[in-house]
């Protein structure tokens, strides 16, 4: 199996009921904020893919007064929803988690976010020395609304039918375009959120450049589809390697023959990416209290694990 790892890039979920030095002056406002999170009693949270039962769940147990609401779904379909409800005056969701493109391409251009680094009020938090880098990480340009937790080390979404293909054969990403594989690939549209980090290493990587995007993507006759089509195609051996195929690991557990290729010992390297790591307010929401259930999320991720996967 392969080993998958969920960098915390802000020490982030922090420990923040546990902390033994608390002042006055800021622990009173969040005792306070606690409560009236506790009392208004309900959360929507539209989370991407990291809206893994198990953080739910913890969640649940140490604040079972506060009824967690998630809508599930893509980047693309997530932000869509929450610009349409915005727009006709009907916010719903209190807090998005996802992916940075789809949080910055339609909720920060269309101005539908709050401030999250306002909400921000525990030491740990704001003490920027504490951070992976010293700093906390945003991808808007105000550093404010599009905070960024976890990092991904590895191309996400490079997948193989394993009846079909020998990884041991691929030692560099331009064994992609070996003429063998020409019309056996299919990918996810490169115009959609999930293949935008995967591109942009392979523009900047000074072995591959757009000349391998070109290749890769162009002259090696690729069929594209959406994310669901694309993965059904490579487990039932249409194709026999996938660009953007999703939830791999389950199909492979489930004993279709797929798999992720393991690009760590590959000749250009592999990039670091946010995924789906972001998390953004919404302007409007329904629910004020939002800070303390911020912070709660953030704190149980971190105890429970939930972001770091080793198999």
């Amino acid at each position: 199996m392969k080993t998958r790892v969920a960098i915390n890039l802000l020490f982030l979920f922090l420990v923040i009921f546990q902390t033994p030095d608390l002042h006055a002056d800021w622990s009173s406002d969040w005792k306070q904020t606690v409560a009236a999170a506790k009392k208004e009693g309900r959360l929507n949270l539209y989370v991407g893919r990291y809206g893994q039962a198990a953080l739910l769940d913890e969640f649940k147990k140490d604040y079972r007064e506060i009824k967690v609401v998630s809508v599930n779904g893509t980047g693309d379909q997530l932000a869509t929803r929450i610009a349409a409800e915005a727009r006709a005056g009907k916010t719903i969701a209190d807090i998005y988690s996802g992916g940075p493109n789809s949080s910055y391409s339609s909720l920060y251009r269309g101005k539908i976010l709050d401030s999250i680094k306002s909400a921000f009020l525990l030491p740990e938090v704001l003490d920027e020395s504490k951070w992976y880098g010293g700093k906390l990480i945003f991808t808007d340009a105000e550093d404010q609304f599009i905070f960024v937790y976890v990092a991904l080390p590895g191309i996400r979404g490079l997948s193989y039918n394993s009846n079909l293909v020998n990884p041991k054969e691929f030692k560099s990403f331009w064994d992609l375009t070996n003429p063998k594989w020409k019309g056996k690939i299919t990918s996810q549209r490169p115009t959609e959120t999930g293949l935008s980090v995967n591109l942009q290493f392979y523009y900047y990587q000074p072995e591959l450049g757009p000349e391998f995007i070109k290749r890769a993507l162009g002259a090696m006759e690729v069929t594209f589809g959406d994310r669901r089509t694309i993965t059904d195609w490579l487990a039932a051996g249409k194709f026999a390697i996938c660009h953007g195929c999703r939830q791999i690991e389950k199909a492979s557990g489930q004993g279709l023959p797929v798999e992720d290729f393991d690009t760590g010992d590959w000749k250009e390297g592999q990039p670091l990416s946010t995924g789906g790591g972001s998390i953004s307010l919404i302007k409007g929401a329904p629910h004020t209290q939002r800070r303390a259930r911020v912070h709660q999320l953030v704190s149980l991720a971190q105890r429970t694990n939930c972001f770091a996967e080793v198999q």
